[in-house]
């Protein structure tokens, strides 16, 4: 696609119809990209697909990956060195091809048998919790994205999380088990807790305990967050960085 490739526009496949890549394809072609075909095996994933994206076709993993130059792998971490790896062994990777995975514990290392085949890999984990609804599109505006990616295709992985919404910030290779060590501890106490007080109001004959716990746990989470949150982000490489408005679509600007 020589036109498309000049204007910015890839064609992007997706592997996994999950609430993680339904919604990624979703803000991808908002930011212009095609969507060449998504891969959905369960009926869940099927009617998600439906539903965020009508018009993609439903196609077998090889073929979402010869018909794209941007691979997005948005499947459960535990089956993501499995996947690489067999695709790899299969010759399903083409030199040149944006390989993406959304795993918050992995880096690009991951990815390894796809770069031996030409791929280029990124790590691309934007750090919110998702439903896997339109309602996702809204929330990542704003979302923090956390990149991993060798030097020289760093900006990609980062144009990437700016057209999809998001705010990048680089977490290196040896890190990336500590960010997801962190993100995962937010999400699990977070959750735990607002279970375990809703479930006190409902036990005395609360109705809708969670409206009424709302404004007292946004609050609250709002003002530990702030005490956080003083001075310029710190990417992995230990330069500071304050969002990433001087980077550019791959491909060219839009």
């Amino acid at each position: 696609m020589p036109d498309d490739r000049r204007s910015g526009r890839l064609g992007v496949g997706t592997i996994g119809a999950g609430r993680v890549g339904a919604v990624l394809a979703a803000a991808l072609a908002g930011a212009g990209h095609a969507l060449t075909g998504i891969s959905a095996v369960s009926d869940a994933s099927r009617e998600r697909a439906a539903a965020m994206l009508p018009d993609v076709p439903v196609l077998p993993i090889p073929e979402v990956i010869e018909r794209s130059e941007l691979v997005l792998l948005a499947v459960p971490g535990d089956e993501l060195p499995s996947l690489v790896e067999g695709l790899a062994a299969a010759g399903a990777w083409r030199p040149g091809q944006l390989v993406v995975h959304t795993v918050a514990r992995y880096g690009v290392d991951v990815l390894e048998p796809a770069r031996r085949a030409g791929a280029i890999p990124l790590a691309i984990h934007p750090a919110m919790s998702f439903t896997g609804t339109s309602i996702d599109l809204g929330r990542l505006a704003g979302t923090w994205f956390a990149v991993t990616a060798p030097g020289p295709v760093l900006p990609i992985a980062q144009a990437l999380a700016v057209e999809m919404g998001g705010e990048p910030f680089v977490v290196a290779e040896p890190d990336r088990a500590a960010y997801a060590e962190a993100v995962d501890t937010a999400v699990s106490f977070s959750t735990a807790i607002v279970d375990q007080s809703a479930g006190i109001l409902e036990g005395i004959g609360v109705a809708r305990a969670g409206s009424v716990l709302a404004s007292l746990v946004r609050s609250a989470v709002e003002n530990a967050l702030a005490r956080h949150d003083a001075g310029p982000v710190v990417d992995g490489g230990g330069t500071t960085i304050d969002g990433a408005d001087d980077v550019r679509p791959p491909g060219g600007d839009r």
